[in-house]
């Protein structure tokens, strides 16, 4: 699969309206404040973009950022600019062309933002510690549609655990199945480099997550997928895809479920962006200056994560109070499809 996915990239992929179905990002989903930094990109580096989110979450100047599977670097040098000159974002990917246009940029961007702050190298995401990464290295770790590429997804998991430092968090962007993939779909090279074939299904992938110390994750968007490609359709069947963005924290303390202990959050409307509302993921959009009830998952989210400064906090953990109202199990993903062309943002 390395192999495949090597060849896909590196190879057959030249830009990315080369791609076959809708997995890139819609334009129109780019916040205001983020356009001018994707503009301040290199055209290059942009045109070899396969990505299918935005992985650039709030509040992350001065913070040493990790992003996985980071191709020619368009996510890189946009979160250069978030974390600012006294952060750092390192981009590991294992194709040496896509690294190449990367690296051939380097300079204009450091000389465009007025530092250089960026740094690249070759390795596999499933053995990290190959590249000489430590632990509780990182602050945030980000991935824009690559984790399905990988052909060890545990082992992917357990290294980005492991390199997070505590509050750290996983903020990523990937496809899934509303089913689990059958393997003429998995093994089918085309497919599996549209980043369909090695889709986990939803719920496998929570189990995973939660098999390797993220208790909690939180979906953040998600959209449906459209395959272009009408042979394509037609072998992957009656299969639902879609892209989401998921936020993983490794804290301490975060149960399995959404418990009720009766607290409570304020929003100071300090974030740099966000000065109205915060949200935290699809469920939680907290309006700034209101009483916001809360789970005690998200309260030590919020309260145990580098967002504490920017709220202030109710109770404690002192009663509990049962299950929180509308924790469900069901398919978290939005049903409604919006055609949508296959170029990216």
């Amino acid at each position: 699969m390395h192999d495949i996915v090597k060849d896909y990239y590196g190879h057959q992929l030249q830009h990315s309206d080369d791609l076959k179905t809708s997995a890139c990002c819609d334009p129109s989903l780019t916040p205001a404040w983020l356009k001018p930094l994707l503009a301040r990109v290199h055209p290059e580096v942009t045109a070899r973009y396969y990505g299918c989110g935005l992985v650039c979450p709030p509040l992350l100047e001065g913070c040493r950022v990790l992003d996985l599977g980071c191709g020619a670097g368009r996510d890189v040098y946009v979160l250069a600019q978030l974390v600012g000159e006294h952060g750092h974002v390192l981009g590991v990917d294992m194709t040496e062309e896509q690294l190449a246009v990367a690296e051939r940029h380097h300079a204009y961007h450091s000389e465009l933002f007025g530092f250089d702050n960026v740094s690249f190298a070759q390795g596999y995401i499933e053995s990290l510690d190959e590249i000489g990464l430590a632990s509780a290295s990182f602050d945030v770790i980000v991935s824009n549609c690559v984790v399905n590429l990988s052909p060890d997804k545990q082992a992917v998991l357990r290294e980005v655990y492991r390199l997070l430092k505590p509050g750290g968090e996983f903020y990523f962007s990937d496809v899934y199945a509303d089913r689990r993939v059958p393997e003429s779909v998995r093994n089918d090279p085309v497919l599996y480099g549209e980043c369909l074939g090695g889709a986990l299904y939803w719920n496998d992938f929570l189990r995973l997550a939660q098999r390797h110390g993220f208790a909690d994750p939180r979906l953040v968007t998600d959209r449906p997928l459209v395959i272009d490609d009408a042979q394509l359709a037609e072998k992957a069947g009656s299969i639902r895809f879609y892209s989401a963005t998921y936020r993983l924290f490794k804290l301490d303390g975060l149960e399995n479920a959404c418990e009720d202990y009766g607290q409570a959050v304020i929003y100071r409307g300090t974030v740099p962006h966000h000065p109205h509302r915060f949200m935290l993921d699809k469920h939680h959009d907290i309006e700034a200056g209101r009483v916001f009830p809360v789970c005690g998952n998200t309260w030590r989210m919020l309260h145990d994560s580098r967002f504490g400064p920017h709220f202030d906090f109710i109770g404690d953990f002192t009663q509990h109070y049962g299950l929180f109202e509308g924790c469900g199990s069901t398919l978290p993903f939005s049903r409604e499809s919006v055609p949508v062309s296959s170029a990216c943002c």
